[in-house]
């Protein structure tokens, strides 16, 4: 077995106290550099590696909070760009903040809306002031700046907020990914000024850097450079998942591990793939995101311990077996995969909200089991058990 290094607990300080956000690192994969950590914040902590469900406009899809508690989800992420523009962030700030308004008593990220200068780029410009674009609602003109951003985050009161940044896309020439990591420096500095500003000498939020620079080694690294200076509590990996193959994300965060603080939560952004959280803890990501448990869910796809499984086969019709035996969510003791595939061939919302479940339940699992490995110093034994069985293509077609 192998033995795990313990290291120190680190807190981020600033003049005058310490910052609501404490990080503890409680043990180190030697051969890897997977972490087992805890996240200390207002609302509670947040043992790591952890999968965060997506809540976009402050719910998440098909879950209501008591659910999202029972399948063990500690943390999870709002949009910043879709609050503002409903119910805008002045109206969930007077509902006493987004922890109140969604009656969620535990932690909460929220993104900046960067995502949206990559997803909303044909409807508008992008320049160093930011980005005007059409609302995708009702096409009113819309500007979206750090400034704004921060202002909105801090109204929405999330323990987590992100600085606004720019996501290549991918492919994209490499001078345009070079100028997305420039801005995003230059944004950034603005992002803690406002920021500072906006929360005042006590704030309750803390802000997490974005690193960018798609998939070019060096301009990752200088991203890195520029942006560690800043002295953020936390440090994400954006502008992955956008379209390159897995080698390109590993080998970015190969080129990042060894560069990214120890003593500070590492996030990578947009990422829910069962092999793709495995691969990033292995490379000694700490937090993850993704709208995919839930997105495959409501289309009738289970992520299970043999790879993904689409329900709504035939094969499945006089199925009575769980939809994972080695599950422990409520779908799972409680449905047989013959049931769910009639839910969904009879247009049952149920068939949505169990799937979403299911798949919310493996991921937030997964999170604690590779957690367990690396305390137990098996974490590389754990990695290869693992990828020898999921299979992507297995059952999706």
């Amino acid at each position: 077995m192998m033995v795990p290094v313990l290291n120190e607990s680190g807190s981020v300080t600033k003049a005058g106290g310490t910052l609501p956000l404490r990080f503890t690192v409680d043990a180190v994969c030697q051969a890897t550099g997977a972490r087992a950590g805890r996240i200390e914040t207002p609302h509670g902590e947040i043992p790591t590696p952890v999968f965060m469900p997506v809540g976009t406009q402050a719910t998440v899809k098909a879950m209501a909070p008591f659910e999202l508690e029972e399948i063990g989800a500690r943390i999870i992420l709002s949009n910043t760009y879709h609050l503002a523009l409903r119910p805008g962030g002045e109206l969930v700030r007077d509902a006493g903040g987004l922890h109140d308004f969604m009656r969620w008593n535990h932690p909460i990220l929220t993104d900046s809306g960067g995502f949206q200068v990559f997803s909303l780029a044909a409807l508008g410009r992008i320049s160093d002031e930011g980005v005007v674009c059409r609302s995708h609602l009702d096409g009113s003109i819309r500007a979206m700046t750090p400034d704004w951003s921060m202002k909105t985050q801090v109204q929405l009161g999330s323990d987590i907020a992100m600085c606004f940044d720019q996501c290549a896309p991918y492919p994209c020439p490499r001078e345009a990914a070079e100028e997305a990591v420039r801005r995003t420096t230059l944004w950034a500095g603005r992002c803690k000024d406002v920021h500072r500003k906006e929360s005042g000498d006590d704030p309750r939020q803390v802000l997490f850097g974005i690193i960018q620079g798609s998939v070019h080694e060096d301009l990752r690294l200088r991203s890195a450079e520029e942006l560690l200076p800043f002295d953020f509590p936390g440090y994400a990996v954006g502008g992955l998942s956008v379209g390159e193959p897995a080698g390109e994300m590993y080998r970015i965060l190969d080129v990042l591990q060894p560069v990214l603080p120890a003593s500070k939560p590492r996030y990578l952004m947009g990422v829910g793939r069962p092999d793709n959280l495995v691969e990033g803890v292995a490379r000694g990501i700490d937090m993850f995101d993704c709208v995919l448990p839930t997105r495959n869910g409501r289309n009738g796809t289970l992520l299970t311990t043999d790879g993904p499984m689409n329900i709504k086969k035939k094969d499945y019709e006089r199925d009575f077996g769980p939809v994972d035996p080695e599950c422990d969510c409520y779908t799972c003791r409680t449905f047989t995969r013959a049931y769910i595939r009639h839910l969904y061939r009879a247009g049952e919302i149920l068939a949505m909200r169990l799937c979403s479940w299911h798949n919310l339940r493996y991921l937030v699992r997964l999170g604690e089991a590779m957690r367990l490995a690396i305390l137990e110093g098996r974490f590389p034994e754990f990695r290869s058990a693992f990828l020898s069985r999921f299979r992507i293509a297995r059952d999706v077609s």
